[in-house]
């Protein structure tokens, strides 16, 4: 499908359902297609990412992935709250992006219009790139700070990677890059190649705990997953922030996206994203399947963790102790990128 099909199909789904809510203030797209002309292919495992602003302080839970009109969506609602002042939308690492070039795709108010225009003009500035940055390392420190001990261990470990993951997103903010989900680590790996500074992309796969893997060895906690991903999914009930990240249509992104990556090279660039969906799984599992089969499933993820070099929480503990002390290093290495950076003004 090409991506102009999809955002067609993105727009008539919120025009027939979410415009028609009392608290409806508009919508835009988000996501790896932002920038992508309308006749670019959709990459394999993508689907079309749309925030739906509502002017209600507590927004609705995430509906998230959905198949309509042949193309996968992905819908989240975010309150008009957080992106009323367009100054706290430059300085937020993961709000910025949408509004750097023009992704409205409804604005009845003409509100999201001022702050997109607002955004765009100051996006590139260095001060506001230097605050994202900032932004995005604060919460690795927040997040690592933060993580419970006494939590279930897939939770743990599910926050654990999260946090280590973000120090990508430093690095793709500070290049002016979207701050992928799925593929943070091919996107910084491609980033850090363009601008010659390479040296730096074995430490953030240290710190995940992947630099040794094999794509034999990704290949095989893949196909474990593949397995614990098909049992959640059929069982789950509980509704979560992620569950559409775990049925029948998303299945194509978690396991078949990352069964690419593998075919194409990039067998470490996997091992973030088979690891959230792991731990995801057996939040689900946790939730609402039976402890047998629990405890059936439990030994791949253990391996999986293990062989990240996490065997337990007093060890994560020590690796989210080096996150930590790796920031001042990942801080500096933002800094010579902006400073390396055309695109950014100062």
């Amino acid at each position: 499908m090409i991506v102009g099909t999809a955002r067609a199909a993105a727009t008539e789904w919120v025009m027939q359902y979410a415009s028609q809510e009392a608290w409806f203030m508009g919508a835009y797209f988000s996501g790896s297609t932002v920038g992508q002309p309308d006749d670019a292919t959709m990459a394999a495992g993508s689907d079309m990412d749309v925030v739906v602003v509502t002017s209600e302080a507590t927004p609705p839970l995430k509906l998230g992935k959905f198949i309509y009109r042949g193309a996968l969506i992905e819908i989240t609602f975010l309150s008009w709250n957080q992106l009323a002042s367009a100054e706290e939308v430059l300085t937020s690492y993961h709000l910025a992006g949408s509004f750097r070039a023009d992704t409205l795709l409804a604005d009845p108010t003409g509100q999201l219009r001022g702050v997109q225009q607002k955004v765009a003009r100051h996006f590139t500035e260095i001060e506001w790139v230097r605050r994202r940055c900032e932004n995005a390392g604060q919460k690795i420190e927040h997040g690592l700070r933060n993580i419970d001990p006494t939590a279930p261990w897939h939770n743990q470990v599910m926050a654990w990677l999260f946090m280590t993951g973000v120090t990508a997103h430093v690095l793709l903010v500070a290049a002016l890059r979207n701050p992928t989900v799925r593929l943070r680590y091919l996107a910084v790996n491609n980033m850090l190649r363009e601008f010659g500074r390479t040296g730096i992309y074995s430490e953030l796969l240290w710190l995940l705990g992947c630099e040794h893997w094999t794509p034999q060895r990704t290949c095989h906690h893949l196909n474990a997953l593949a397995r614990t991903f098909d049992v959640a999914a059929a069982h789950a009930k509980t509704p979560f922030p992620f569950s559409s990240d775990i049925t029948a249509a998303s299945r194509p992104i978690a396991i078949d996206g990352s069964r690419n990556l593998i075919r194409d090279g990039f067998h470490r660039e996997a091992v973030f994203w088979i690891g959230a969906t792991f731990a995801r799984c057996h939040h689900i599992l946790c939730a609402d399947a039976a402890p047998k089969l629990q405890a059936e499933l439990a030994p791949a993820f253990e391996e999986f963790v293990a062989d990240l070099g996490i065997p337990s929480s007093d060890t994560l503990a020590r690796r989210a102790e080096e996150v930590l002390r790796f920031l001042p290093r990942l801080r500096d290495e933002a800094e010579s990128i902006m400073q390396a950076n055309p695109e950014i003004l100062r």
